[in-house]
């Protein structure tokens, strides 16, 4: 009888083993997911890591010992998700990242002083290694060609300052570019400001304001601020943008409520607005000048009446 039963739970399990190894063939797509998922948890751990040393350096020596455990489990956490899923632009873009930020651990030797050196043996050698940049550079460039928005924006910002040359700039103009496509906010606010001084190109306040308006709308306060100075400057809200608000929702098919007003005053405060959310205490300050000289309208009104 325990051996009649024992046969049994044999046959489910094998049975049941054939029925997951068929649903795996069938459904590759399945453990493709699964990769992803577990990579992306890979990242999130990595990024944690690096948000924990971005506490802790504000309150230590950058080279603390305390920081290697940190940075070192975020390392292999970004490089064990590159090993589950090699297509993760986003384990590629924090590694890069890292590369040009923190001293990475085991990444290579990082020594500042002439006098330093390595013993192998009875030799020693002068350690000036610089490779650490190289493997950041090529890790957002690898990042920036697959299609991630912040390794793109990130890479085209490093090209425009630590660069003097021509090629190398429309080289970051390329990539940021390619960062306003996918509509990233630190992107646009940067093309924006290009359009506004022109910088690169043809000086065009209306296409500097719809950059700054779709980024204000990610919540990015530098943006607000700048679309909100350029309204009580007096400069006309582009049509493109009163258009994009009145039109008609493309889910429902109704008209959405015209959420764009012509009083410049109370368009910028909203920008003001977001900007002061976002924790900018510049917004602050203009929401406290406008508040101002809105009571001295009041009041003005009044002595008059």
């Amino acid at each position: 009888m325990f051996a009649a039963s024992a046969r049994r739970l044999a046959v489910a399990a094998s049975c049941s083993k054939f029925a997951s190894r068929l649903a795996a063939a069938l459904n590759p797509q399945r453990g493709m997911h699964d990769r992803n998922k577990k990579a992306m948890e890979l990242v999130a751990k990595g990024w944690s890591a690096l948000q924990e040393v971005d506490r802790v350096i504000k309150h230590a020596d950058f080279n603390d010992k305390r920081l290697i455990p940190l940075l070192r489990g975020a390392k292999e956490n970004f490089e064990l998700a590159l090993e589950i899923d090699n297509m993760n632009t986003h384990a590629r873009y924090w590694l890069g990242k890292m590369h040009f930020k923190y001293h990475v651990p085991g990444a290579c030797f990082d020594i500042c002083s002439s006098h330093s050196l390595l013993h192998i043996g009875h030799v020693f050698v002068v350690a000036r290694f610089k490779a650490s940049k190289n493997i950041g550079a090529a890790l957002l460039v690898e990042a920036a060609n697959m299609g991630d928005s912040d390794a793109q924006y990130e890479l085209g910002c490093r090209l425009r300052i630590e660069n003097d040359y021509v090629q190398f700039d429309q080289q970051a103009f390329h990539y940021i570019e390619q960062a306003v496509d996918q509509l990233h906010p630190g992107a646009l606010y940067l093309l924006g400001a290009v359009y506004l001084t022109g910088d690169c190109v043809k000086r065009d306040i209306a296409s500097a304001m719809w950059c700054f308006h779709r980024a204000s709308e990610k919540g990015h306060a530098g943006a607000a601020i700048a679309y909100g100075s350029l309204l009580l400057k007096g400069a006309e809200v582009p049509e493109v943008i009163t258009r994009f608000n009145s039109g008609k929702s493309p889910s429902t098919g109704k008209m959405r409520k015209r959420t764009i007003q012509q009083d410049p005053i109370k368009l910028a405060k909203e920008q003001f607005q977001i900007a002061a959310e976002a924790g900018c205490d510049l917004g602050l300050q203009w929401l406290k000048r406008l508040g101002d000289y809105e009571n001295q309208e009041e009041k003005l009104k009044q002595i008059q009446q």
